[in-house]
């Protein structure tokens, strides 16, 4: 299991990664620092919608990032991922910038795993737009 001591790991009680095997379940990633400091928040307004999906791109390729540090602490990386599920709060931003953060992340313009995204009403933390999920698997 994987544990990097960001607040809500605490709170909710849960691993940022586990391990069965060669397969790698990597729990729903977001932008945040190496401290837990929220990466490109999301503005909103008094009724806690979001008014400015602009830092989707920021916090997608940070939440990629952080992905990648998860999948490192098991030797692994986003080369061995074979399953992601996006979670947006807005489709239309998402997809706007989802091709070329994925193929940056991946570093190739065919990224070999399948992927899903999904528009949801809102996410665990207010300041996020997106979470994402991943299923990696190690060769034999």
């Amino acid at each position: 299991m994987a544990h990097f001591g960001v607040p809500w790991e605490k709170t909710y009680g849960y691993a940022q990664a586990v391990r069965v095997g060669n397969t790698i379940y990597v729990a729903g990633q977001l932008s945040h620092d190496d401290d837990g400091n929220f990466i490109g928040p999301a503005t909103r307004d008094s009724s806690g919608r979001e008014t400015d999906t602009s830092n989707m791109e920021l916090q997608m390729r940070t939440t990629y990032a952080n992905a990648a540090k998860v999948l490192a602490r098991f030797g692994a990386g986003l080369r061995d991922v074979v399953e992601e599920l996006l979670y947006v709060i807005d489709i239309d931003s998402a997809f706007a910038v989802a091709g070329a953060v994925r193929k940056a992340a991946y570093g190739t313009d065919s990224p070999q795993c399948a992927s899903t995204i999904a528009q949801v009403v809102r996410l665990a933390l207010p300041q996020q737009l997106i979470e994402i999920s991943f299923t990696a698997v190690l060769p034999d």
